[in-house]
């Protein structure tokens, strides 16, 4: 466990405590959240923002559960959240099945439940709304962003790194992508293996892919986040291979070390999928605990960078142009 997870579910499990152990304000909003865990950078910067925008609300009483992604974890939590009567539950679900029981469980409580970053499969009436990002869209810029930039060859072979299994930005990045690339014959996953969202696991199984025939040859890798991507440049580069020239590396989520990377040549594009939720999630609870409606989707605004600049790859209905990176923007990340 990494010294981040030690201090959250430290002070997760005294806010729990004192949560248990406080007669509720009725001036205040008693909210419990369950985060997935703190697996990658880009949840690390998700946590950080609902903190910080919890310390700007004195009027917010917050519990806080890591669920380690584990969702037996979370559900845990959420039963807890239960048990002392909350006002509101918001959580992030490890993956998107088996949460029927539990937010049935809070229904029956009378306690709105506000997803955020990740969608649940379940009756949308168990839930008042999701807040977070489109991530079947976020597939198909990256999708788009290969088709205007593909190597001129009659076959083009992809690596595909997977989230977690089961988990909605897995299931929907990798229907969106698959979804645009089916008009071009000439692009093809050629290997889909998960990487589970980690560095680590992203570089151990890079690795092994390319011991493999289909990793021996290929042109692309589309990662389903940066943190897998950049542990897969570290296994490419030590095969001898060119990261961002050689192999025209595709990710999600938008991090500092993934622009770092790009700038320097060792990517390509990276489609953003922003983590700084806290202010929209808790403006939408309070907006929840006062009995006000809120829409049921709310989805992030997030663009698309390369070393580029000015590639077309939205939609119709929401043109996006790709922002080339330069250090300038990159100073001023946030994440």
């Amino acid at each position: 466990m990494n010294k981040f997870a030690t201090v959250i579910m430290a002070a997760a499990a005294a806010t729990l405590l004192v949560t248990a152990c406080s007669k509720k304000d009725p001036n205040k909003t008693y909210v419990g959240i369950s985060q997935v865990g703190a697996e990658s950078d880009w949840r690390r910067a998700s946590t950080k923002s609902i903190e910080d925008a919890v310390a700007q609300r004195p009027q917010i009483v917050m519990t806080f559960a890591d669920a380690m992604q584990k969702q037996e974890n979370q559900i845990k939590a959420i039963r807890s959240f239960i048990r002392k009567k909350v006002d509101v539950i918001s959580f992030s679900p490890v993956v998107s099945s088996g949460f029927e029981d539990i937010l049935k469980e809070a229904k029956k409580a009378n306690i709105p439940v506000v997803i955020f970053d990740r969608a649940v499969d379940t009756d949308p009436s168990l839930y008042v709304s999701l807040v977070g990002s489109d991530f079947t869209e976020e597939g198909r810029r990256a999708a788009r962003w290969l088709i205007a930039n593909k190597p001129a060859k009659d076959s083009i072979k992809v690596i595909e790194l997977s989230g977690t299994a089961g988990s909605a930005p897995a299931i929907e990045r990798q229907k969106g992508f698959a979804e645009i690339i089916e008009s071009t014959p000439e692009i093809k996953v050629v290997v889909s293996q998960s990487g589970n969202f980690t560095r680590v696991e992203g570089k151990k199984v890079m690795e092994n892919i390319l011991q493999t025939p289909e990793g021996k040859d290929f042109d692309v890798l589309f990662a389903h986040n940066d943190d897998m991507a950049l542990g897969a440049i570290e296994a490419i580069r030590d095969v001898g291979k060119v990261p961002g020239k050689d192999i025209i590396i595709i990710s999600v989520d938008g991090i500092k070390d993934m622009f770092q990377e790009i700038l320097k040549g060792n990517a390509n594009c990276t489609v953003e999928c922003n983590p700084l939720i806290g202010p929209t999630l808790f403006d939408v609870i309070e907006k929840v605990k006062k009995g006000e409606t809120v829409p049921p989707r709310i989805p992030s605004l997030e663009g698309v960078f390369d070393s580029i600049g000015g590639i077309e790859v939205g939609n119709e209905e929401t043109p996006v142009q790709t922002t080339k990176i330069t250090q300038e923007i990159i100073d001023g990340r946030a994440y």
